[in-house]
């Protein structure tokens, strides 16, 4: 019998229904993965406000209980999925820029069912094996908190080396993100400064070790002057405080999609030798080496996990997240079977 359970609608304007809903079964390269976790991320939101024809998610982990003709992972191993379902042939997957697939199969969660439901369908590649010891809601933390800022960090490091400082403007989780690598790629005390317009997420954010500053005080923010900026915000005004307060040769990473950046290229750029970068998502083969660091640091990003709730409480959950009061915000849910 095919497998089968309820599932979210998202209806629009904060509408999230249940109804029961068949999976098929799982097709040749393909595996069914029974759910354990989703983290709810902010680009969801469109779904919650405009509906979604598919089940989102698309920061998913969970157990493998069914695989397709000819796949190699095993029933009962545990893992998460990649968002970006790439190709593997064409010229960006060939040296490992899968995030850049130029024939991309699908989104998972995006525009096909992802992680919201009992159970998802993905094809082996797409799916990273974690350790028996790691519970699904820190898995999830593979994806677009570690892996998104990460790649991020790496994307700055092309362009400036001896990074002394960084500024990141937004403290959601994307930004929470940053911090949690950074601490570790370059240490305990090291100057990491956040900004944000919620001050809950600016008194969270300290709990990091961070000096918070409220996004609206460019006179403080000019006064920075890091090496590097990364903007998880997506707000054009928050790019362009961050483009003025970087230092001579810093780089300004864009993270966040959402709105512009005006740039006087003799001021901003030439002069200052400043970069500016863009860096989507991150590379499946980046997943290794944060899998290492989870493990090493599963405590200090664990917790940028506040809040963890059933499917049920699914409406609930994205209120709490919207609100600005909230690091990651997981749905945890017992693997179907």
């Amino acid at each position: 019998m095919p497998p089968h359970g309820v599932v979210p609608r998202f209806r629009g304007n904060g509408v999230i229904e249940f109804e029961p809903h068949t999976y098929r079964d799982p097709g040749d390269g393909e595996l069914l993965l029974a759910v354990g976790a989703n983290a709810i991320c902010g680009t969801d939101r469109g779904e919650y406000v405009n509906g979604s024809p598919i089940v989102p998610g698309h920061e998913a982990a969970g157990v493998v209980v069914a695989a397709g003709a000819g796949t190699g992972v095993e029933v009962g191993t545990r893992g998460a999925v990649y968002l970006m379902d790439y190709c593997g042939e064409c010229r960006s997957c060939r040296v490992g820029a899968t995030n850049q697939c130029f024939a991309k199969r699908a989104d998972v969660g995006q525009n096909t069912d992802g992680g919201y439901g009992p159970f998802l369908l993905t094809h082996e590649t797409n799916f990273f094996p974690v350790d028996d010891s790691i519970p699904f809601d820190l898995a999830t933390m593979l994806l677009d908190v570690m892996g998104t800022s990460g790649h991020a960090l790496r994307r700055a490091e092309l362009v400036r080396d001896g990074i002394q400082s960084v500024y990141v403007a937004g403290a959601g989780p994307i930004g929470l993100g940053l911090v949690v690598m950074a601490r570790i790629r370059y240490g305990a005390d090291f100057p990491i400064f956040v900004s944000d317009v919620s001050p809950w997420r600016r008194k969270f954010a300290e709990s990091f070790g961070v000096t918070a500053l409220d996004a609206g005080d460019e006179a403080a923010l000019r006064k920075l002057a890091p090496d590097v900026a990364f903007d998880s915000s997506g707000r054009g005004s928050a790019r362009q405080a961050a483009i003025s307060a970087l230092a001579k040769r810093g780089a300004l990473i864009c993270v966040g999609h959402g709105e512009g950046l005006n740039l006087n290229v003799s001021r901003d750029l030439i002069s200052p030798e400043r970069a500016v970068l863009g860096s989507e998502y991150f590379r499946y083969d980046e997943m290794p080496d944060n899998h290492r660091l989870l493990l090493e640091h599963r405590e200090l990003i664990g917790r940028v996990i506040t809040h963890t709730f059933p499917p049920s409480e699914l409406p609930h959950a994205f209120e709490l997240f919207l609100s600005g009061q909230t690091g990651k915000v997981v749905i945890v849910q017992e693997p179907a079977t």
